[in-house]
C-alpha cells in the first residue's frame, strides 16, 4: 500500500524554452490521486528495477540529507533537486520537454522519496475557435501529454529515506558527445546493480556460452539453469548466482570457476532478489526453434525425465527430439 504525504511537479519545457518551478504541491486528492498512486505502484514493482548506491560526492545526495534532516521544507528541497536536474538534462542531445514528480511517499511501513520522470508525448486534442464567422472545431498537436495510466514510465528512482538505497530505472542518451545514463550518471550520480529481470537472463546467456564454448550441450545448461532457479524460489525470494553456477555445470569445477567468473564481469550480484511470479513465468517453459523451422515450448521439468522429451544424438551429426506419453493433440 502506498500513501503519498508529499507532491510536487515541475515542468522543462524545452520545445518552448519554458521552465516552470512549482512554489506549491500537488493536492493530493480525485483524478491527481489517482493519476499518481497508479503510476507510483506500477513503477515501484516494475522488474526492470536496478539497485545502487549514491557516490558520496552526489549533489543529489545532499540535498536529499538536508531534507530528511528538516534543514529544507519539502517545496524548497523539490526546487533545489529540479534546479540541478534541469542543468543536468540541458547537457543531453535534443533533449526532451519533461515533467518532474518528486514525492515523499510510505511504501507499506518504508519511507521513500520518489521521482518520476514524465517525458512528454506529442498527440492530438480538439481546438475551439470562434470568430466573425461562427465557431470552427479543429484538431491541433499538442507536444505536453503526459504519460497514460496504462503507459509505463521509463525514467523514475525511489531512495529508501533510512537506508539512502536507491530503486530505479533509466535511458541512455547522447551527453555531451557521449552515450551515458542520464538518471544514474549525472542526476542520481550513484552506482547499479543489474535489474532481477536483466539477471535472469544474463545468468541464462551466461551458462548458455560457456556450454557452447566446450562442446557442451547448450540446451542442457540453460534448462538447468532454469530448473535450479524455479525450484529454489519455493522457498526463498532470491538466488545465489554463485552456487547456481555449481549446480549448472556440477560435473566440471573449470566451467563453475568460468561461469562466477563471467557473473561477476556482467556485475550481476551475489545474491538476486527475485519476484516470484514473474521467475517462475519466464522459468517453468523452454522454447526450442531448430533449423527446420520447427518450435516446441516445453515444460522444464520434463527434461529431466525421458517418460515425456528424449534427445537422441545422431551418428550423422543431427539430433531427434522424441516426445513420448502423448494422450491427446491440440490445435492451436
Amino acid at each position: 500500500m502506498i500513501i503519498i504525504n508529499h507532491s510536487i511537479l515541475h515542468i522543462f519545457d524545452f520545445n518552448s524554452g519554458v521552465t516552470v518551478f512549482s512554489d506549491k504541491e500537488l493536492a493530493i486528492e480525485n483524478s491527481v490521486e489517482t493519476f499518481l498512486l497508479k503510476h507510483l505502484e506500477k513503477s515501484f514493482t516494475d522488474t526492470n528495477l536496478k539497485t545502487g548506491n549514491f557516490y558520496e560526492t552526489s549533489p543529489f545526495k545532499s540535498s536529499l540529507s538536508s531534507y530528511l534532516n528538516e534543514e529544507l521544507p519539502f517545496v524548497d528541497f523539490s526546487k533545489a533537486l529540479a534546479n540541478y536536474a534541469y542543468t543536468m538534462i540541458q547537457r543531453v542531445e535534443n533533449p526532451e520537454s519533461t515533467d518532474l514528480l518528486i514525492c515523499d511517499i510510505d511504501v507499506d511501513t518504508v519511507r521513500y522519496i520518489a521521482l518520476l520522470k514524465c517525458n512528454n508525448r506529442m498527440g492530438f486534442v480538439h481546438q475551439v475557435m470562434q470568430d466573425d464567422g461562427g465557431v470552427k472545431n479543429d484538431i491541433i498537436n499538442h507536444y505536453a501529454i503526459m504519460p497514460m495510466l496504462s503507459q509505463k514510465i521509463d525514467e523514475c528512482a525511489f531512495i529508501n529515506a533510512e537506508t539512502l538505497e536507491i530503486k530505479f530505472t533509466d535511458k541512455k542518451y547522447s551527453i555531451d558527445g557521449d552515450a551515458a545514463f542520464l538518471l544514474s550518471d549525472y542526476i542520481l550520480q550513484c552506482n547499479f546493480q543489474l535489474s532481477s529481470k536483466d539477471s535472469l537472463k544474463a545468468m541464462q546467456t551466461i551458462a548458455k556460452k560457456i556450454a557452447e564454448d566446450h562442446g557442451q550441450n547448450s540446451v542442457d545448461a540453460i534448462v538447468k539453469t532454469k530448473n535450479y532457479i524455479v525450484d529454489n524460489i519455493e522457498y526463498s525470494e532470491s538466488v545465489n548466482p554463485e552456487t547456481l553456477g555449481r549446480q549448472v555445470f556440477a560435473s566440471s569445477p573449470m566451467l563453475q570457476e568460468e561461469y562466477i567468473k563471467e557473473i561477476r564481469t556482467a556485475g550481476i550480484s551475489s545474491q538476486v532478489n527475485l519476484d516470484r511470479e514473474f521467475a517462475i513465468k519466464k522459468t517453468k517453459t523452454h522454447r526450442i526453434k531448430t533449423d527446420t523451422g520447427i518450435e516446441l515450448i516445453i515444460p522444464v521439468e520434463y527434461f529431466e525425465n525421458q517418460d515425456y522429451v528424449e534427445f537422441i544424438n545422431n551418428q550423422n551429426g543431427t539430433v531427434s527430439i522424441n516426445l513420448k506419453n502423448i494422450a491427446k493433440l491440440i490445435n492451436k
